[in-house]
């Protein structure tokens, strides 16, 4: 297959960079991993991940052009993102300061909310275009790169996320007091709201 996709390995280095880097995915995804533990973040983590993988899928079959060729779309989209992710933000600041311990029944984000959130972040279009532009290549070969590039993404973003998502789950032995759960989510609060505003005013 190499022979024949001499941009494969490439995209997979750009796969784990884009995965592993921190972005409002992985914050939410390490702030619910430390308040409800690992078992309950791996829905995100799998709705993150199919999410976005699938937007590579469509993207490579035609479905960004609009995207890409009307910015007033992109703008809405960016701001329709922002307001979500302000949201969220603000949910996980005036959160109670419960002990970790006692959050296990407490509403949280879940695998649908977690792929809504990949739709209609434009960044995660605009990668899935630079994807396919950039690794997809041209010819009788492209639709099946674009069905490799979109797979190889889902399973080099599930170990990525899943990394963030241990970390939060190992980061809970600190969050036995209710101040200090308070003080994390309050962290990870600013956090998301710093990526979520950096995203539009960068």
């Amino acid at each position: 297959m190499l022979s024949s996709f001499p941009t494969f390995l490439p995209f997979l280095l750009f796969a784990f960079v884009a995965s592993i880097t921190p972005g409002p995915t992985n914050i939410l995804v390490l702030s619910n991993s430390a308040r409800f533990g690992m078992a309950a973040t791996v829905p995100i983590i799998v709705g993150a991940c199919a999410s976005a993988a699938i937007l590579v899928l469509l993207v490579g079959m035609g479905a960004g052009s609009s995207l890409s060729s009307r910015p007033v779309v992109q703008t809405a989209m960016q701001w329709v993102g922002v307001a979500w992710l302000s949201y969220l933000a603000w949910q996980i600041f005036s959160a109670p300061a419960i002990a970790v311990t006692s959050q296990k029944t407490t509403a949280r984000l879940g695998a649908w909310g977690a792929a809504s959130l990949q739709w209609i972040n434009p960044k995660t279009w605009m990668m899935a275009l630079a994807v396919v532009s950039v690794f997809a290549g041209t010819g009788e070969d492209r639709l099946a790169h674009v069905l490799y590039l979109s797979l190889a993404f889902f399973l080099i973003s599930l170990p990525c996320l899943g990394v963030w998502g241990l970390l939060g789950a190992g980061s809970s032995r600190w969050l036995r007091s209710p101040r200090a759960m308070q003080r994390f989510n309050r962290c990870m609060a600013l956090l998301l709201l710093g990526s979520a505003w950096l995203s539009v005013l960068a």
